[in-house]
């Protein structure tokens, strides 16, 4: 069962950090979104929080903010505990087993390529808050495609078992009732730490094309999430 790796371990032993390398980098993406739609919230969630960096950074950025981070995994709920503060607190919990939780937005920043029934996933959350930001990673590209061991790679290291291009990502939302108010790449595999060689031999060619032509770019060569806000 894939909720054995995160439940059991696997994924702290494969991933010690939980990627707390990567919050500053998604916190100031998502951060950004929010001020551009001139959302005032009061209350933040995340689920699938990991171990708590991004909602730690992101208490920093809303200081009238209470933020929620909900967790399955006990080894990543360990990690959460010395962020905690009186206005950041940690659930190991499943939110969508949780009756009255609502929030003014809900993250949901890298989380529902790792889980098995997704539509179900994504239906389950959508009543739980008003707006709501997904960070997607868009796996499927033509080079990603052509070299095949990318995809498995990620399926192995860190539990990616749906793969999406950014119009079966938007239309996943959709299907599941969602609203798409807006969406933009970011640069997942050019700004975050810690690239592959093939990753870094890569940069300037993604960047130079996503230049001329974004889509064709994502498409082709990869290399970007999507950041999307929908309600």
């Amino acid at each position: 069962m894939m909720s054995d790796l995160y439940k059991g371990g696997a994924y702290k032993a494969s991933n010690p950090s939980w990627h707390i390398e990567d919050s500053p980098w998604k916190a100031a993406h998502i951060a950004g979104m929010v001020h551009k739609h001139r959302l005032h919230p009061q209350t933040i969630c995340e689920v699938g929080c990991g171990a708590g960096e991004v909602l730690a950074r992101l208490a920093e950025a809303f200081p009238q903010a209470r933020l929620s981070g909900y967790e399955v995994s006990p080894q990543a709920f360990e990690l959460c505990q010395e962020r905690s503060s009186e206005r950041l607190r940690f659930f190991l919990r499943d939110l969508t087993a949780e009756k009255n939780a609502f929030f003014d937005v809900l993250l949901v920043i890298d989380v529902f390529e790792h889980v098995e029934d997704y539509f179900g996933f994504l239906r389950a959350i959508r009543p739980r808050a008003k707006s709501k930001l997904f960070h997607i990673p868009l796996d499927l590209s033509l080079l990603s495609l052509l070299r095949g061991r990318p995809i498995l790679a990620l399926r192995r290291s860190v539990g990616h078992i749906h793969y999406f291009f950014k119009d079966t990502a938007l239309a996943s939302l959709v299907d599941c009732g969602y609203r798409i108010i807006d969406y933009t790449y970011t640069a997942s595999r050019l700004e975050l730490p810690n690239l592959s060689l093939a990753g870094r031999l890569l940069k300037l060619p993604r960047r130079s094309l996503f230049k001329i032509k974004p889509d064709f770019a994502v498409r082709v060569l990869g290399g970007y999430s999507l950041l999307v806000l929908a309600e």
